[in-house]
């Protein structure tokens, strides 16, 4: 699709950044060029930029939001938080979609809500279907390739509050899922839908499941491994009868829960099947509307396969931006006049364009 653009990949240091060159912008980036990443120097490394994106303390000055459901199947809403500007109509709005086991609590959901909302967005904080404390708004589990949720939402911001004006942003499995929703799309995207943006978006789902389960990874999986065990037994006390899961295993491993569980009650043959179609590099190409995507190749997890590079650098809408640092969904730069979480101001520089 077009002329191959390539990906900006940031060093880390200074001398390296100014010398870097920078690549030409896609179709609809005009006028917009991301910062150079340069890690705080204590937080180096993929493990500990990740951690410490995680369990740093931070402050949101975000005021109090409007709770409000979203239909999103016959029998199942979804909670979002919505912050309006005195202006709604007239005002820039972002959806905003988190990660695995995340909800609209997420600390890197409530920092780019607040950095959105001093730039005068409106803000939609919107829980994947069962997170946030949700589960009793529908029988069914979540997945990865839940993009219909997302669109769901949209539609509704559209044709009952006829906001003019829509972005969307995702982290990690959200950002897989605002993606894949805009390559369905393709050239059909809604008008009102301008652009989106991803950080650290599992992108390539089978791969990045082998990754989790590497050593070195363990503590990772484990986390959400007890987390989704937590979720399931919730769903199964809420929804007696559907859930045959009177023992709850330990499955060792995200791709045998995904084989056991999410791919059992979502619909899908088997783990495998389910990565296939729930991952949005398989429409990657097909992205039609301004996509900023930032990843850091040293993301302890997630992995971008070559052939999901290669579509996004051949796709014209796209920009990749690959870090030599970041890790997973941190990206914490030295605090030079912000409070250096730097994916989050770059997607809120680059959406509020539109």
């Amino acid at each position: 699709m077009g002329t191959e653009q390539p990906s900006k990949a940031f060093p880390s240091s200074a001398e390296d950044a100014a010398a870097a060159p920078v690549a030409a912008p896609p179709e609809g980036f005009s006028g917009f060029s991301p910062e150079p990443f340069l890690p705080y120097r204590a937080f180096r490394g993929g493990h500990a930029q990740t951690l410490a994106g995680t369990l740093l303390p931070r402050r949101h000055l975000l005021p109090a939001g409007e709770d409000r459901l979203f239909r999103v199947a016959d029998d199942v809403q979804v909670l979002c938080r919505c912050h309006w500007q005195t202006d709604r109509a007239g005002a820039l709005t972002v959806v905003i979609v988190h990660g695995l086991e995340g909800s609209s609590e997420s600390p890197y959901v409530l920092g780019t809500s607040a950095k959105a909302w001093a730039a005068g967005i409106n803000v939609v904080r919107m829980n994947v279907r069962n997170c946030g404390g949700t589960e009793r708004l529908g029988p069914t589990l979540y997945h990865s390739g839940l993009s219909a949720d997302v669109g769901a939402v949209v539609q509704e911001l559209i044709a009952a509050d006829r906001l003019p004006r829509l972005v969307l942003a995702g982290f990690s499995m959200g950002g897989n899922q605002v993606l894949k929703l805009a390559g369905e799309w393709g050239r059909e995207a809604p008008p009102q839908v301008r652009a989106v943006a991803a950080v650290s978006p599992a992108m390539d789902l089978s791969a990045s499941s082998d990754a989790l389960h590497q050593l070195r990874n363990r503590i990772y999986e484990w986390n959400f491994l007890i987390s989704l065990c937590r979720r399931v037994r919730r769903k199964a006390r809420l929804f007696p009868g559907r859930y045959q899961l009177r023992a709850l295993p330990w499955f060792g491993s995200l791709r045998r829960f995904d084989e056991e569980v999410t791919a059992r009650y979502c619909g899908f043959h088997g783990a495998e099947d389910y990565y296939q179609r729930a991952a949005a590099s398989r429409v990657a190409d097909r992205i039609a509307i301004p996509a900023l995507i930032l990843h850091a190749l040293d993301d302890p997890f997630i992995r971008l396969l070559p052939q999901t590079r290669a579509r996004l650098l051949a796709n014209p809408h796209v920009l990749l931006v690959e870090t030599a640092h970041g890790g997973h969904c941190g990206f914490l730069a030295a605090a030079d006049g912000y409070d250096g979480r730097w994916a989050e101001r770059q997607i809120v520089e680059f959406l509020r364009r539109f």
